[in-house]
């Protein structure tokens, strides 16, 4: 188990005591009620824990060293999967994954961020920060699934595209703007889902479908918490971090009210990471359902709804200029 997060301390605690009794348990019935008690007072602690998250808990969650990632949900939701490497202009990236899967009756494309596991992954990948040449790959193998009819399945996690120098100069920023702009016409069905984090530009690179959901205790926002923290406080620690993901609005319940995601998935009791494999059949019934949704509208439609969705986001309306009108 990797350390407990900063709010888990009790609930580990509560878990080594029942592995305890668990491995020495006897027979007796004393020791099988006191398992019993240990383990519905572990459950009840979840649930007030994970029930009442404050954002910036969300944040560290979704970023949890053993939450699924998008290799991990392949190995569990998708029947076959055939990888797709290189932009065909400078290199493969590690940090965007893309292939043909299949999943259920339906041949799919499956881009993915994926940040890797071990030190030796994590570099490859650049902890889930793509650069140019990722976005140019995605791209480039969403067109040929737009080709030959096959709906589309991003799935989001990353805290923002790679910002170093070399990234810059290969065009970080206008490989994004392309790819926002392509998605937004490629005419076949996209599903997106952010099952960790959903940082910045480097999110909405693969973020523009017909379907956008969010992961219970996942997040997505214009900013990490620490880049927000560092631009308007000037230093990012224990005390602005929480302030900046307050106000940056960013868990799923924040987001369906604003009407940025359509939908929300329920995570396990104390989240994916404790029941990967449960959180993979609620995914793929999702992608599942959405896919058989979205197949069943004409093209001009599934463009026209998709342009809609986005433009109508951050929508307001001011009060009147005039003096005794009513505002809007």
């Amino acid at each position: 188990m990797a350390a407990p997060l900063p709010f888990e301390t009790e609930i580990h605690a509560l878990e080594d005591v029942l592995k305890r009794l668990e491995q020495g348990a006897s027979a007796t019935a004393n020791m099988s009620e006191e398992i019993k008690r240990i383990r519905r007072e572990l459950s009840g602690l979840l649930k007030k824990t994970y029930s009442s998250l404050t954002p910036w808990q969300t944040v560290l969650v979704s970023r949890h060293p053993e939450r699924p990632q998008t290799m991990d949900y392949v190995s569990m939701i998708f029947e076959e999967f055939v990888e797709l490497r290189g932009d065909r202009a400078f290199g493969d990236d590690q940090a965007i994954r893309c292939g043909f899967a299949r999943l259920g009756n339906s041949k799919v494309l499956l881009v993915g961020h994926q940040k890797g596991h071990t030190l030796k992954e994590r570099q490859a990948c650049y902890y889930g920060c793509a650069h140019p040449e990722g976005y140019r790959k995605a791209l480039n193998k969403m067109k040929l699934a737009a080709k030959f009819h096959l709906p589309i399945i991003c799935l989001i996690d990353t805290p923002g595209a790679f910002p170093g120098i070399g990234a810059e100069e290969r065009g970080q920023a206008q490989l994004i703007a392309t790819s926002i702009l392509e998605m937004s016409r490629l005419p076949t069905p996209i599903v997106c889902v952010v099952i960790g984090e959903g940082g910045s530009g480097g999110a909405l690179g693969i973020g523009v479908g017909d379907r956008i959901a969010v992961l219970e205790h996942a997040y997505y926002s214009v900013i990490s918490p620490e880049g927000c923290a560092g631009i308007l406080w000037k230093v990012a620690n224990e005390e602005t971090k929480p302030r900046a993901a307050e106000a940056l609005r960013l868990t799923s319940k924040h987001l369906a009210s604003l009407g940025v995601i359509d939908d929300v998935l329920h995570e396990p009791l104390g989240g994916a990471h404790r029941e990967p494999r449960e959180m993979g059949t609620t995914l793929k019934s999702y992608l599942l359902r959405s896919i058989r949704e979205l197949k069943t509208k004409k093209l001009d439609r599934l463009l026209d709804e998709r342009y809609n969705k986005f433009r109508k986001m951050g929508v307001f309306l001011e009060p009147r200029e005039a003096s005794g009108g009513k505002s809007s």
